[in-house]
């Protein structure tokens, strides 16, 4: 599925929803506005034990990393905001041993429990918000307080998140390699 992301303009793995996407890109931009979204990153082989219970939790430094690109107001994982709606007895990851290893039956912590990664993938979303700087006129006020027009020009995108997966990879890909180097499973890389 990762690779099928980038075999359309819109970063979408299913055809049909990345036509509506393209069409409601194409609308947002003729009416002079913008769109945000959401972009779900699922990262598979990664270790048990990467992270700290408390500061250095692999979660805060995957949203911390997150936060740092622009447009992004939210993060969640697993089941997310969906879950604080869920009993504790719904929300919790049942371990079972399958092929010899031991796993969750459902994913709902997205593979970080605690802070350290229980060997599950990681399964996280990431919320972007509409771009500010659109063409359609939008009310405001000028230096003095009175009321005024902004109206920007120029070249700017109707949606970011299409751009964005290869950052959130990227992000994702160097807060990982971080937490292997913190925690010895990657030697020391300059002696």
């Amino acid at each position: 599925m990762a690779r099928s992301i980038y075999r359309n303009d819109v970063r979408c793995p299913d055809a049909a929803t990345a036509a509506a996407m393209r069409q409601e890109i194409i609308s947002a931009k003729r009416d002079g506005d913008s769109l945000g979204g959401i972009i779900e990153s699922v990262t598979t082989g990664v270790p048990a034990g990467l992270g700290e219970p408390m500061f250095g939790s692999l979660e805060s430094d995957l949203a911390s990393a997150m936060f740092s690109i622009p447009s992004v107001k939210g993060v969640e994982f697993g089941s997310g905001f969906a879950g604080s709606a869920l009993r504790g007895s719904q929300n919790n990851d049942p371990y079972v041993k399958r092929r010899g290893k031991v796993e969750t039956l459902t994913n709902n912590s997205g593979g970080i429990l605690g802070g350290i990664s229980n060997g599950m993938p990681i399964v996280m979303r990431v919320a972007f918000k509409p771009a500010s700087s659109i063409p359609r006129s939008q009310d405001t006020v000028d230096r003095s307080g009175r009321r005024a027009v902004l109206r920007v020009r120029g070249r700017h995108d109707p949606c970011v998140v299409p751009r964005a997966p290869p950052v959130v990879d990227a992000l994702v890909s160097m807060v990982l390699a971080d937490h292997a180097l913190i925690s010895g499973r990657i030697g020391p890389v300059l002696q």
